[in-house]
């Protein structure tokens, strides 16, 4: 995913879509914890989406404020 999608959705899409993808943190983080992880480059690429969709919501609240 990148910005530009992201900054293409609505907030109420931006919020579904941080949920998912803590959701799916909270799974990775489980399984690595389990010993059945098989890529750990998933769990980086999850932490980088994550901030990257706070970023763009925080643009979006900080352009909506002025």
């Amino acid at each position: 995913m990148n910005a530009q999608e992201l900054r293409d959705k609505t907030p109420d899409e931006l919020r579904e879509q941080l949920a998912s993808l803590k959701k799916e943190s909270f799974n990775l983080r489980f399984q690595q914890a389990t010993g059945a992880l098989e890529s750990t480059a998933r769990m980086r690429k999850i932490r980088r989406d994550t901030a990257r969709v706070l970023t763009i919501m925080n643009e979006k609240a900080r352009a909506a404020a002025e």
